[in-house]
């Protein structure tokens, strides 16, 4: 009950995000390119969110050793490498006709958005690595926080070192003077709403489905394997 109405509030959020955003007017410097904005800057957003559950589920687990603690570190990194990844696409879309490439390999944010990207994908690997459940939950635990710190790291990039990407637009310490117009700031607010609904819709699904998985994987005990109690017959009688 509860996942079907994420679904329906998550299909709403996204339908009325989608409206908003090809309703807007042009922006004055960018035209219509800057309603990438719509989509690239909660994927970010979202992706920092799904990796701080993932750190925060981490230390319960390694406090707890609760299995749905590894359940949802595991299931909310996952998540949160999908939106990263998202996050590098979504950017090179509107890099190109803005700034004239797909990439540069001296923008700050760039090259510290795909090392995450990359070192995430390290810890999904390695999850798949390690076969005991309970060595592969303590490690994947330790390596969730350590991550983490890369987050700080990216969205800072850009105040630390002046390259190619602009400064930050919406999470920043003086929010109250952000560049933003009121149009976009609502457009900006329904599509951020849409993708933090859609994580939580994807994280419900993957928690279940790694349940069913390590059901799937336990191992099945003798007495209940349907026939077990049946027992081969002795050939030949007292006479021999």
């Amino acid at each position: 009950m509860v996942q079907r109405a994420l679904i329906a509030t998550t299909a709403l959020l996204i339908g009325w995000g989608v409206f908003l955003g090809i309703t807007v007017p042009p922006e004055a410097t960018q035209g219509d390119f800057a309603k990438m904005f719509f989509v690239h800057v909660p994927s970010v957003i979202t992706a920092y969110l799904a990796l701080a559950v993932g750190l925060v589920m981490g230390v319960w687990y390694l406090v707890t050793k609760s299995r749905l603690a590894d359940r949802l570190s595991a299931g909310a990194i996952e998540i949160g490498v999908m939106f990263t990844g998202l996050t590098l696409v979504t950017g090179m879309i509107w890099g190109k006709p803005v700034w004239g490439v797909w990439w540069s390999w001296g923008d700050a944010r760039m090259m510290s958005t795909a090392f995450m990207f990359f070192f995430y994908l390290g810890y999904l690997a390695l999850r798949r690595a390690i076969p005991d459940p309970d060595v592969r939950a303590g490690r994947s635990a330790i390596l969730a926080i350590v991550a983490f710190a890369q987050v700080p790291i990216v969205h800072f990039s850009v105040t630390w070192f002046r390259t190619l990407h602009q400064g930050p637009t919406v999470i920043q310490p003086d929010f109250a003077n952000a560049p933003l117009d009121p149009v976009y700031g609502r457009a900006f607010g329904v599509n951020l709403l849409a993708f933090l609904a859609l994580f939580a819709t994807l994280l419900t699904m993957r928690v279940a489905l790694a349940r069913l998985e390590e059901a799937s994987d336990a191992p099945i005990s003798r007495d209940a394997v349907a026939g077990a109690a049946i027992v081969a017959p002795e050939l030949g009688g007292a006479d021999g």
